[in-house]
């Protein structure tokens, strides 16, 4: 027999949810000073900040699940469950707004509000089901996009699947696939742990009055979500001002972002080649102003990415010739 979920509510959930969100917190003040230059470029997006990153994601989507099991495994709670979705999905179109006017070229068309409000809808259809099949249909959704793409989904209609061979250009990509399946642990975990009995354990666990600030935090994550990078970001603007960072040349921008961006996969060696070969063919061509602009067309990407596979196999070439010309 399935016990009654906890009727009060359960302090932990929001101390873990307070907690992600200070750790995206730190996340953005990283990527802030990056996007000011007072860090490499690309620092964010490669090693272990791209971990950090996918972790926090996860974490959140992870305890969306739970907490949609919470309220709505025993009867949807319609009032609230389209009251909250509103407010989700509002929040989600104004940064979509807000990004495509200041940074059009990588704006967040689908990112973590735009799932966390695509997946509290589809989740409503799997809080109702046994824990064991919700975590094997997780594992399954987590799994797909690695085994399976189609040039079927590349047109922009279908980006928010991530099931497309073409990766799109967003500072948040947050797509249905794979990142329903962390929801769908969440509700599957919520489940095991209600049969269990911790659920009851766990609202019942008292914290340290210190917890307070995680606390209100976690109750109020949306209002912190959208409220935390303007203040951060507008901080390092104003410091900015005062003690403007030192300006590398474009030419060592471009050589230390595709280092970043190339010792994610490869050898220091091979990057170091590499990224000469590429910055050498794109100042041959003029290209560099392209590169760096925030407008670029399809047919500089392509280009470059010619260029690329072009210096990948030269680069190859010279390592197995022991890096001589």
């Amino acid at each position: 027999m399935h016990q009654p979920a906890p009727a009060r509510r359960i302090q932990a959930i929001d101390l873990a949810r307070g907690l992600a969100l200070i750790a995206m917190a730190v996340y953005h003040f990283a990527w802030d000073l990056e996007f000011f230059g007072y860090a490499e470029p690309g620092m964010t997006a490669v090693g272990g900040w791209k971990f950090f990153a996918r972790s926090i994601a996860s974490s959140f989507l992870f305890l969306v699940g739970v907490s949609l099991f919470l309220a709505h495994a025993n009867g949807v709670r319609w009032t609230g469950f389209w009251r909250r979705l509103l407010l989700v999905a509002g929040a989600a179109a104004a940064i979509t707004l807000v990004t495509w006017i200041a940074t059009p070229d990588n704006f967040i068309f689908f990112g973590i509000l735009h799932q966390i409000a695509l997946a509290s809808l589809l989740g409503l259809l799997f809080v109702g089901l046994p824990w064991p099949l919700v975590l094997v249909i997780a594992v399954a959704v987590i799994a797909l996009p690695f085994w399976f793409a189609t040039p079927a989904l590349d047109a922009p209609l279908w980006w928010w699947t991530g099931l497309s061979e073409y990766r799109p250009r967003s500072n948040d990509y947050v797509p249905l696939f794979p990142w329903f399946g962390a929801v769908l642990c969440g509700i599957a975990v919520a489940g095991a742990a209600r049969q269990a009995g911790i659920l009851d354990r766990l609202a019942r666990l008292e914290f340290p009055r210190w917890t307070g600030l995680l606390d209100f935090a976690g109750r109020h994550s949306l209002a912190f979500y959208l409220l935390h990078q303007p203040v951060l970001i507008g901080c390092v603007f104003l410091f900015a001002q005062v003690f403007p960072p030192a300006r590398e040349t474009p030419q060592v921008q471009f050589r230390q972002a595709c280092e970043a961006t190339c010792s994610a996969e490869r050898s220091e060696e091979f990057c170091s080649f590499y990224c000469v070969c590429v910055l050498d063919a794109v100042e041959r061509e003029n290209m560099l102003d392209a590169v760096f602009s925030s407008d670029q067309n399809g047919t500089t990407r392509g280009r470059l990415t010619e260029m690329a596979d072009i210096c990948t196999v030269d680069t190859m070439q010279r390592l197995d010739e022991g890096g001589s010309q």
